[in-house]
């Protein structure tokens, strides 16, 4: 009987991700192109298949599954489309969708781990990652160690005989340190581990995750590759040799999104290169301005030039998301919630990667480095606005800020 996540084509044989003609097109033309269904009946946009039971012509090809699509939670044409212009964006062998950015976290590590393994993690990661890595991981018998995310090639001093997985995120998302990933993946291929990156920041646009040397690269949908703050989403995207292993986990684990969210995450993939390059335009623009307010201590933003990780972010990345965040000079909480509170174009609200701009200070988690910024943290998602009014609207708080302090 076939895998269920085998792609089957319409004539029942099953399908691999090999090259395709889109495959030489530059990456914002492949976000136009990818995932096609050219039996939609002319229509550019696949229809949205909303079900659970599929019906089977007859019990044989019950017996073998050796059809499209057998139940709803394996695939549906709609999640498939998603599924194979995410793998072209990302360069990889082949994607699964899951329901939330989270789940796309947990569930490789869920796959590639086991009691007495060892799992190296980044310091600098999602927190609920972080959440999950400290209870349910150590729970099952996996030992975890965190390690500095500017550690480079000395990873391999901390890799031990029972060492599974490295994973990277780069940058952080709110503490902004570009890790070098290709001296990290070499020195955990080396010693036989996978290496995983949360590539939510770069999208899979703006970073390569595999000519960089990761074998599994997660993304929040949720974030860019979404656009709208409407969708629920993770993508993991795998390597050939480590596909087949993530995708039993993903199958075990229920792991499916309805036809609904596959739709709206993928209608927002073929606007994501415009939409990527003006949130990079606006922050820039924002970013410079605050690197001159003299309420600012820092500003941790790695397109910037001067900012912590600007070289290796020249390297390796083609450009940048629009979150960022800044460290203010040492001044009182209540000037801070002055501040943030009375702004007019800055949401306050977790994510990002949506059309609008958000503000939130940050307290983040650290284990084996140490974060002890020179005043409040505020991390910064910069939407589509026009990003003179955004920087009227922090004037206006820098104000506010002054008059409380």
């Amino acid at each position: 009987m076939l895998h269920r996540h085998d792609p089957i084509s319409d004539s029942g044989r099953p399908m691999t991700h090999s090259k395709s003609p889109i495959d030489h097109y530059r990456p914002a033309t492949r976000l136009v192109l990818a995932g096609h269904d050219h039996t939609s009946h002319g229509f550019v946009n696949p229809p949205v298949y909303r079900g659970s039971t599929v019906l089977f012509p007859d019990l044989a090809t019950l017996a073998s599954g050796d059809q499209p699509y057998t139940y709803g939670t394996h695939g549906t044409p709609t999640v498939r489309a998603l599924e194979e212009a995410v793998a072209r964006l990302e360069g990889g062998y082949r994607t699964r969708l899951l329901c939330s950015g989270l789940a796309a976290v947990t569930v490789p590590l869920l796959a590639f781990l086991k009691q007495g393994d060892h799992l190296l993690m980044v310091d600098s990661v999602y927190g609920p990652n972080r959440r999950f890595c400290d209870s349910l991981m150590k729970n099952f018998g996996v030992e975890v160690s965190y390690y500095d995310p500017l550690i480079g090639a000395g990873i391999a001093a901390m890799i031990r005989p029972n060492t599974r997985v490295v994973f990277t995120e780069s940058p952080g998302s709110h503490t902004m340190e570009v890790q070098d990933v290709p001296a990290i993946a070499a020195a955990a291929h080396q010693a036989g581990c996978i290496v995983m990156i949360d590539n939510t920041w770069g999208a899979g646009h703006y970073f390569n995750a595999f000519a960089h040397g990761c074998d599994v690269s997660i993304q929040a949908a949720t974030k860019y590759i979404g656009g709208h703050s409407d969708v629920l989403m993770g993508t993991v995207t795998c390597t050939e040799a480590t596909f087949k292993q993530f995708d039993t986990a993903h199958e075990i684990l229920g792991q499916c999104v309805s036809g609904d969210e596959a739709a709206l995450a993928l209608r927002g993939l073929r606007t994501m290169a415009i939409r990527m390059e003006h949130h990079m335009r606006n922050a820039l623009a924002v970013a410079e301005w605050l690197q001159q307010r003299p309420e600012v201590a820092q500003v941790l933003y790695p397109a910037l030039p001067g900012a912590p990780g600007h070289e290796l972010w020249k390297r390796d990345f083609t450009g940048a998301a629009g979150l960022f965040t800044i460290i203010l000079k040492p001044v009182s909480q209540k000037a801070v919630a002055a501040m943030v509170d009375g702004l007019e174009l800055f949401g306050i609200g977790w994510s990002w990667g949506g059309y609008e701009s958000l503000m939130v200070p940050t307290h983040p988690v650290r284990t084996a480095t140490r974060w002890r910024p020179a005043g409040p943290a505020l991390r910064l998602q910069i939407g589509l606005e026009d990003p003179a009014d955004l920087i009227d609207d922090l004037e206006a708080g820098f104000k506010r800020l002054h008059a409380h302090a």
